[in-house]
């Protein structure tokens, strides 16, 4: 049997190329499945090619449904659908709607947004740059005591969940980008119009019929290179839930680092290189950036002290997994 190069498409049925597959993560265990085919083929040379065909449909199977010490223990059958499946294929994972979303940023973004619309005939009107009105994100930085991150929060003016403008508040702006992208709000002629279906859906059922919307849209949708200087770098967002599997697991950055990549060692590859930082550093940093920053703690999932140095000891960030964690994302595996 041939060997697969790194740009074929790779075997696992994905549609990616095999280097952004699963080549490096399960190089050994195709290895050894193609020795293994070899050997049958060398001990049995008139063997069918239907008689085949089930040889090999048995030995794929049964790689793709054993545990892997570098997946954590999960099948590589599972990761593949981790890394593949629409959000509602998912499998091991039962994703909930919390019935209180009061302490989510985005979630009580959004709440504002559309009463503010629907108490100005569904419609809020922009500034002069396309952005919500001061009015607006004053309201939405007065949120911010009743947030988890509030006793890390020292200098307003450079706070993620407040500011004088949406320019300088980026949890609200990320908010907004997803309303658009989710289609609930449109832009046009200079204001921010909520959509038809969106009015409905939010006066029959409330603001929980948009938590799956915006959930998906974060982490299928939206670039999380957006805010960084990075854009091109690697999919993160295509390893979200294996990360929020770890990550609830033991609530370390650290760990999660080294286990993502024991996982797909091969994304380190794809990495441009940077003259003051390694590869496991700069990786480490999209992590805490693009994941735990910019989509876990924007939607109230976690808690991050962003102290580096306690007592005069260099620190790695301590994460804390809060309720609306645990609520959302419901793990029947490992």
């Amino acid at each position: 049997m041939a060997k697969i190069g790194r740009n074929e498409p790779c075997p696992c049925g994905s549609g990616k190329k095999y280097k952004r597959c699963c080549m490096s993560t399960v190089g050994k265990q195709h290895a050894d499945f193609v020795d293994n085919i070899e050997q049958m083929l060398a001990m049995n040379p008139d063997l069918s090619m239907d008689e085949l065909n089930v040889i090999v449909e048995h030995q794929s199977n049964k790689i793709n449904n054993t545990p892997h010490k570098d997946f954590c223990g999960l099948t590589p059958g599972q990761v593949n659908n981790w890394l593949y499946a629409p959000f509602s294929e998912l499998d091991g994972i039962t994703i909930n709607t919390p019935p209180d979303l009061s302490t989510s940023p985005v979630m009580r973004y959004l709440e504002l947004m559309l009463e503010t619309a629907l108490a100005n005939g569904g419609q809020i009107k922009a500034t002069a740059k396309g952005n919500l009105p001061a009015a607006l994100v004053k309201e939405a930085s007065a949120f911010l005591p009743e947030f988890a991150v509030v006793p890390f929060e020292r200098a307003i003016s450079i706070s993620e969940f407040a500011g004088a403008n949406e320019d300088k508040f980026n949890a609200l702006h990320y908010c907004r980008i997803l309303a658009e992208i989710t289609g609930i709000f449109k832009l046009k002629s200079n204001k921010f119009h909520v959509s038809a279906w969106a009015k409905r859906q939010y006066q029959q059922t409330g603001l929980e019929s948009f938590f799956p919307m915006m959930l998906e849209t974060a982490v299928y949708k939206y670039n999380w290179g957006y805010f960084d200087l990075w854009e091109d770098e690697i999919p993160l967002q295509q390893f979200w839930l294996f990360m929020v599997w770890r990550l609830q697991h033991h609530e370390s950055q650290q760990r999660l680092v080294d286990e993502m990549i024991q996982a797909f060692p091969d994304l380190l590859n794809e990495l441009y290189e940077e003259e003051y930082m390694s590869d496991r550093d700069k990786f480490a940093v999209l992590i805490e950036s693009r994941f735990i920053h910019r989509f876990l703690q924007f939607f109230g999932f976690v808690m991050v002290d962003p102290r580096r140095f306690i007592d005069g000891k260099r620190v790695s960030p301590q994460i804390t997994c809060l309720p609306l964690f645990h609520e959302t994302f419901e793990f029947s595996v490992g």
